[in-house]
């Protein structure tokens, strides 16, 4: 397996950009014997649809070429006149033909590899040493021992299609011209179209063989993939800036749910936690903001600017942070416990006796597994 500079070998599947920049290279997988194999399935299908109608042209013109009437030439400056006229039929004739053709050649390739346009020069093409060292190696074994099979195989098909024809063929040159030259195209077609059955075998090896060759040669090192994903995603320092400036504006948009709560449970001073429970909407409590210290600190203070029931219960704080989630329903454990909070602080604001200050509320039953100390 071909080695990396510093030693590392090539193990790793090409990543998605290193195939990018093999595209933008002119380094695409193609195979040369698909579209030979497109080629000939074209132009069996050309000669079948399109062969008597093209050879019986072909014939009328080169008929009325060889009858050429000296009346309607008044002088000898309108022969290029007269040749132009007769090209230009013989291409018009030729153009559905020709066109079909081209237009398979143009699409073959693309079927395999895709589109791709490069004018970069590489100049390791023009190194001499590399070159020979191409025509030797396995690459290269690999495809002379393609076109000897390619020319074994379809040079025997298409001499048993001669052995097994012959009688027809000879019998060609005992039929009157024209519908001799309808049976020669069908013949022909009908030839072409049975030697795509070889080359069907032959491209249906060379296709995966190709497509092992391409990614084989992609392949890159453990230290190109992180060289590569460094690059991608940036230095770490600004994935740091990116990471916390995401973490600011998430904290932004919890804190702009804290006035939305019905309760802050609170350890009293280092950690906090936000409620929110809507009995037809919601099926459990939700936790809508929670943080220790500083974050702590900023929800008590906005829960207390927009007269949040606050509940200082050290237990159920540190329970709820520790095991519940950001938006998410409080854990089954801690139904009853934040039940009797909710409960209280609701009668509390029934009978009009919530003032603003913290309510203590140590005794709720707190699973002991959910406890931390």
């Amino acid at each position: 397996m071909a080695g990396h500079d510093d030693g590392q070998e090539r193990t790793e599947q090409a990543t998605p950009r290193r195939m990018q920049d093999a595209a933008k290279q002119g380094q695409v997988v193609r195979s040369r014997e698909l579209v030979t194999l497109a080629m000939l399935l074209a132009g069996a299908t050309g000669l079948l649809v399109l062969g008597p109608a093209l050879l019986e042209g072909l014939a009328a013109q080169m008929r009325a070429g060889l009858t050429l009437d000296p009346k309607k030439i008044v002088n000898a400056s309108q022969i290029p006149a007269a040749l132009g006229q007769a090209f230009t039929d013989l291409l018009l004739l030729l153009a559905p033909f020709l066109g079909l053709m081209l237009v398979v050649a143009l699409i073959a390739p693309l079927a395999l590899g895709g589109w791709t346009f490069s004018l970069k020069l590489r100049w390791e093409h023009l190194n001499v040493l590399k070159g020979v060292g191409r025509l030797f190696s396995w690459q290269a074994l690999m495809e002379l021992t393609k076109a000897l099979i390619k020319f074994l195989v379809v040079g025997g098909a298409a001499v048993v299609l001669l052995w097994q024809g012959e009688a027809e063929l000879l019998h060609l040159g005992r039929e009157p011209l024209l519908p001799a030259l309808v049976h020669a195209a069908r013949t022909l077609g009908w030839t072409f179209l049975v030697l795509t059955l070889p080359m069907l075998l032959i491209a249906g090896v060379d296709v995966p063989f190709q497509l092992f060759t391409y990614f084989r040669n992609l392949r890159m090192t453990k230290q190109e993939v992180r060289d590569e994903a460094k690059d991608t995603e940036g230095k770490p320092e600004v994935k740091g800036r990116i990471r916390r400036l995401q973490q600011e504006f998430a904290r932004r948009r919890m804190m702009e749910k804290v006035p939305t709560a019905d309760v802050i449970v609170t350890n009293p001073n280092h950690y906090a936690v936000a409620l929110q429970y809507r009995p037809d909407t919601m099926k459990a409590p939700v936790i809508v903001a929670l943080g220790v210290e500083m974050v702590a600190l900023r929800i008590r203070e906005l829960a207390a600017r927009h007269r949040i029931p606050r509940v200082e219960s050290p237990l159920l704080a540190r329970a709820l942070y520790f095991n519940g989630a950001l938006d998410k329903p409080i854990p089954a454990s801690l139904y009853q416990a934040v039940a009797q909070v909710l409960a209280y602080v609701y009668r509390l604001r029934r009978d009009g006796e919530l003032t603003g200050d913290p309510i203590a509320m140590s005794e709720v039953p707190v699973p002991s597994e959910l406890r931390t100390e």
